[in-house]
């Protein structure tokens, strides 16, 4: 099975998770493809952009693929500001193939993006991605994916950490309120609904935006999807391909979109499976997103017992409804337990554990399940482990790495790696920072916090914690910088028919955006798929096969397609 969309993305933080998941903000304010002012909205290539004379070398670069592991990376060179791209500040993104193609049949490359955003596409190849893809599609194309810009290897990358190494014995032993009023070492409220629990919840997305703007200040305006889509190209002219094929998860089907608008006599096929609507505002979003979790663990209850048995914490969907109440409420008042952390598993990590276990119901459920038992007995640490990813045994693929073996990795790259001043301090797995990044300058955010205060009651109402966590998680783009698009309909004048996959009890992407998505499209197709978890492609034969006759020979799908589970 395709893990593309499941494997790392769980280390997400999960209430932005795919809220950031939109193409709707450029990084160049109000630029369009071609170098001219696009009004607040994406506008399609008027001219190819590699005829530029300033572009042009990017487009001409050759890569130089390398042994990596079990397949080859090389590196590509991107302009950090596509309006000023000779200014000599670049990025270098990591891009990793597995070639798979049978000589006579080859096609192209097929690229992929995992998600995120924040997601490593080269790891993703590392990791085997293309053993799952079936095997007409290997005959036919190369397996490629890359780091986007500010992401895991692209150098330089974003970080919201700062630089400063802690003290020897700095955080050991620390009880919560050293340092910290009580209200802030209890967290963020789930529903903050008095002046002081907002003011918490205000000051705890400040700091965050603050860090980011201190360890990633300069890089910010530049890491939002349309820049990507435009890397998006550089490397398809990089690869030797005429037209691009591509396949996208979740937010990756942001880029998808964002590449499709810009390009779209570019796109040769395009898959796009857990479909992010960009009409929606984020307001819109936060409610499908939040609503859809919901939904998802009221599933999970009804569900358990067909789906791991004598597994589940409850005898009834009752049982475990009221389980996950008292354990919510529990965790409220007084953190749980956590093994090496002095602060426990508190209400807001609850609700991430919950929600990220709803991705894939066929493997993750067991796992949830036996950690609520531990929960209701006391013991938070493994809750904890799931709402940080943690639930998938240590990365052992030793001698495996992302960046070639050399540091040189294409022939004659347009320049050096930019000087930008920002630290070299960034964790390997920078997931967190790129996402929150990547959000807020994509999606339009209000700068009063009324208007987040103002959504809480509604976000209650349709969705409970579920709602109420996502905006005050969308929180911290109040003080982050946003680019100048607005949500839109879809405009691809001239793309090929595009297939969107829709799954129906999707709760982080929901099956209603990927009805519109494929709707917005010239030609746009629907593929459902009745079942419920996130995305489609990989986890179900049916899907699979359509999606990958699509990919081979361009097949149609007819409307009102639908596989179940």
């Amino acid at each position: 099975m395709i893990t593309a969309a499941t494997r790392s993305r769980q280390a997400l933080v999960l209430a932005l998770a795919v809220l950031g998941a939109t193409s709707l903000a450029a990084c160049t304010a109000g630029n369009d493809s071609a170098g001219n002012g696009s009004k607040g909205n994406r506008a399609t290539v008027s001219a190819d952009p590699a005829s530029r004379p300033d572009l042009r070398r990017f487009y001409q670069q050759r890569l130089v693929w390398q042994p990596c592991g079990d397949h080859r990376c090389a590196s590509l060179t991107v302009p950090m500001d596509y309006a000023r791209p000779g200014n000599g500040k670049t990025f270098v993104l990591p891009v990793a193939k597995a070639v798979t193609a049978t000589p006579g049949k080859r096609v192209g490359s097929l690229v992929l993006n995992p998600g995120g955003p924040g997601e490593r596409g080269a790891r993703l190849v590392r990791d085997g991605v293309a053993d799952d893809i079936g095997q007409g599609v290997r005959d036919r194309f190369d397996i490629v994916s890359f780091d986007p810009r500010g992401v895991g290897g692209s150098k330089p990358a974003l970080t919201c950490t700062a630089a400063a190494p802690a003290e020897p014995g700095e955080g050991e032993g620390k009880t919560p309120d050293e340092g910290e009023t009580p209200d802030e070492a209890a967290g963020v409220p789930l529903n903050p609904r008095t002046a002081s629990e907002r003011a918490v919840a205000l000051a705890s997305a400040r700091a965050t935006a603050a860090d980011c703007r201190a360890a990633s200040g300069p890089l910010l305006p530049h890491v939002g999807t349309d820049d990507a889509a435009r890397d998006l190209d550089v490397l398809r002219a990089a690869l030797g391909d005429r037209r691009l094929t591509y396949v996208g998860w979740s937010y990756g089907t942001s880029l998808g979109t964002s590449y499709a608008e810009q390009f779209p006599r570019r796109v040769r096929a395009m898959v796009l499976d857990g479909a992010v609507d960009p009409s929606l505002d984020w307001r819109q979003r936060m409610l499908s997103q939040s609503t859809g979790f919901r939904k998802a663990v009221e599933e999970y209850a009804d569900s358990c017992a067909d789906t791991v048995g004598d597994a589940c914490p409850g005898a009834t969907p009752e049982e475990i409804r009221a389980l996950v109440d008292r354990l919510l409420a529990r965790t409220e008042r007084e953190p749980l337990p956590v093994d090496d952390s002095p602060y426990g598993l508190d209400a807001s990590t609850l609700v991430s554990a919950l929600s990220l276990s709803m991705y894939t119901p066929e493997a993750q459920w067991k796992g949830l399940s036996e950690a609520l038992v531990a929960a209701d007995g006391g013991d938070g640490t493994p809750l904890a482990a799931l709402a940080a990813g943690e639930e998938e045994p240590p990365d052992t693929d030793a001698g495996a790495s992302d960046e070639p073996a050399e540091p040189e990795a294409s022939d004659g790259p347009p320049e050096p790696e930019a000087s930008d001043g920002l630290s070299d301090d960034v964790p390997e797995d920078n997931g967190d920072a790129a996402l929150i990044a990547i959000n807020c300058l994509d999606v339009p955010h209000p700068r009063d916090a009324q208007a987040y205060w103002d959504a809480l009651a509604p976000a209650d109402k349709a969705a409970g914690v579920y709602g109420t966590t996502g905006v005050t998680n969308e929180l911290v783009c109040k003080d982050l910088p946003a680019g100048a698009q607005r949500p839109h309909r879809v405009r691809a004048e001239g793309v090929p028919p595009v297939l969107v996959v829709g799954t129906a009890g999707d709760p982080a992407t929901p099956y209603g955006e990927a009805v519109s998505l494929a709707g917005q499209f010239p030609q746009g197709m629907l593929l459902s798929f009745d079942a419920p978890g996130h995305t489609g492609y990989g986890r179900s034969a049916c899907v699979d096969s359509k999606v990958e006759a699509y990919l081979i020979s361009l097949t149609k799908i007819r409307p009102g397609t639908t596989c179940t589970a």
